[in-house]
């Protein structure tokens, strides 16, 4: 890189040639100036810092040896949310902001104050959107991971959310088991992310397997023994008329459904994403005397 006299838009049309992807480019500028947008256009042909350049030459290997841009650059948009990330969690995906909307959609339906559990939360894109997106004090959040370094990107995320953060907790835990006793039978509304990528499954990306946290993504040798825990609790955690949200994988819709239904969950449905793909599991507690009649069978 030349010296502290050159400016970001040399940068700019140097790291673009290298890397082929001017957009990629720009983000990586935008990271090492600090500056975002507009500011950087701004300040295009103002001269740069030795450790701005410095910064910059680093992402630029890191890209260049594989690592995946999002973790390169230490952040990537979800929805609303300019989320930290790094290799402790997941990448946020477009198909899991599907599954949020589908969450958002559910809990517009119901009466708040709502309790709502993101369940091995990650980067807690999830749960953080619902509670940056529905009105400020109508949802209490519970974001938990069993991975203690995934909960402190979930973490850090939250300190970002301002007000909207105040109703949100985190809890370490596999699943379920990471919330207080108390809150049994009184969710309104659980969300999930699980892992659910058969262990052997080939068509897995190579970059997917080198980079990101393998507990977050495989699931034994169907890809279903995280689905099948969740399934199986959801019952005894969700309120009367509460609902489950599970992101799962392209074909596992058949199955998912009949582990939903089979663990006494109603109005079961799976939806595609844009892609046409399975992709969102949902499914609902018993209400009222349907309830009543399954505990009394059991």
């Amino acid at each position: 890189m030349p010296d502290d006299t050159v400016t970001w838009r040399e940068l700019l049309a140097e790291s673009s040639a290298a890397l082929g992807d001017r957009n990629h480019a720009r983000w990586m500028c935008e990271v090492a100036s600090g500056l975002d947008g507009d500011e950087l256009v701004a300040a295009l042909d103002e001269p740069v810092t030795l450790a701005m350049v410095a910064h910059l030459d680093a992402m630029l290997a890191r890209r260049k040896a594989g690592e995946p841009l999002q973790y390169v650059l230490g952040r990537w948009q979800f929805r609303r949310l300019d989320l930290m990330v790094d290799r402790r969690v997941l990448i946020p995906r477009p198909e899991t902001e599907w599954v949020c909307q589908t969450a958002l959609d559910l809990a517009r339906t119901m009466t708040p104050p709502l309790v709502a559990a993101d369940l091995g939360t990650g980067s807690g894109a999830i749960g953080l959107s619902l509670a940056a997106e529905l009105p400020l004090g109508s949802v209490h959040v519970w974001l938990t991971d069993v991975s203690t370094d995934a909960l402190a990107v979930a973490t850090a995320n939250l300190a970002g959310l301002g007000r909207n953060g105040a109703h949100v907790r985190v809890a370490t835990g596999s699943w379920f088991e990471a919330l207080p006793a108390e809150l049994r039978g009184t969710l309104d509304l659980v969300v999930a992310n699980p892992p659910y990528i058969a262990d052997d499954d080939p068509a897995v990306d190579r970059a997917v397997i080198d980079w990101e946290p393998h507990g977050a993504l495989f699931a034994g040798d169907d890809g279903l023994r995280d689905i099948r825990t969740i399934a199986a609790a959801a019952p005894a955690w969700l309120r009367p008329g509460g609902w489950l949200v599970l992101e799962i994988g392209s074909g596992q819709g058949p199955d998912v459904r009949r582990l939903l239904s089979a663990a006494g969950l109603t109005d079961v449905d799976v939806r595609p994403d844009l892609a046409g793909h399975d992709r969102v599991a949902i499914a609902r507690s018993m209400v009222g005397k349907a309830a009543q009649s399954s505990i009394s069978d059991q």
